[in-house]
């Protein structure tokens, strides 16, 4: 399927928990729009705790280091220094409480508003970490605010672990995106063990990780209102 037609003739908005799941699961959908429709990344977390024992890299030195590393990747992919909202709430702490999810809703539509967005894209209930399932929650939130719009949801833990979504719902060839979406998940270096070196229990892609979601191509979930 070609990414416009997910896209509806409207820029896309992609939620993503961290940064880097936005080009590891979506990298070639965001290629595509940037060149077409348009195309937007909202960040919900900034990633802080990938490292936690780090002596050299702080909380807040490591946020500030995702937030160039996403910024790069939007580049790489084709957007420009507009195409990311920053939503900014901690790491493993997306918004699961009312008051902190209305909020968040709040902003995101506000967003969808501007961007005259018909087409929004967030992780699966399927993923195991609680960001991620937060995420989706927001997107199904979303929904119930504008069930105008369609929503689909992309998996990268349940995908790697257990090829979610590989034997159904919306595929993505991603082969003409390829290149760009490979340099995009390249630009997460802290996240490829590149960066920090002094936290031997700090998150670091698995050997194969990126190879195989530049590899494959995207699948999506529609959810339905």
């Amino acid at each position: 399927m070609m990414p416009e037609r997910l896209a509806g003739g409207a820029p896309i908005l992609v939620l993503a928990p961290h940064p880097d799941d936005e080009s590891l699961a979506c990298g070639a959908l965001l290629a595509a729009c940037f060149e077409t429709v348009g195309a937007h990344v909202a960040c919900v977390t900034d990633g802080r705790f990938s490292h936690p024992n780090s002596r050299k890299w702080s909380g807040d030195h490591i946020a500030k280091l995702r937030r160039c590393e996403l910024t790069e990747a939007i580049g790489v992919l084709g957007g420009k220094a507009d195409a990311m909202t920053w939503l900014g709430y901690r790491d493993c702490h997306a918004p699961t409480d009312e008051e902190d999810c209305h909020e968040a809703v709040e902003e995101l539509l506000a967003l969808i508003s501007r961007l005259g967005a018909k087409s929004v894209f967030s992780t699966a209930s399927a993923d195991p970490h609680k960001d991620h399932k937060a995420v989706s929650r927001l997107g199904r939130r979303l929904l119930r605010h504008r069930p105008d719009l369609r929503l689909f949801e992309y998996s990268v833990w349940a995908r790697w672990n257990f090829r979610q979504y590989e034997s159904e719902g919306l595929r993505i060839r991603s082969g003409d995106w390829r290149d760009r979406k490979e340099a995009a998940i390249a630009c997460h270096r802290s996240q490829r063990g590149e960066v920090i070196d002094d936290d031997p229990e700090g998150f670091a892609m698995a050997p194969g990780f990126a190879e195989f979601f530049t590899a494959h191509d995207e699948y999506f979930a529609e959810v339905r209102p």
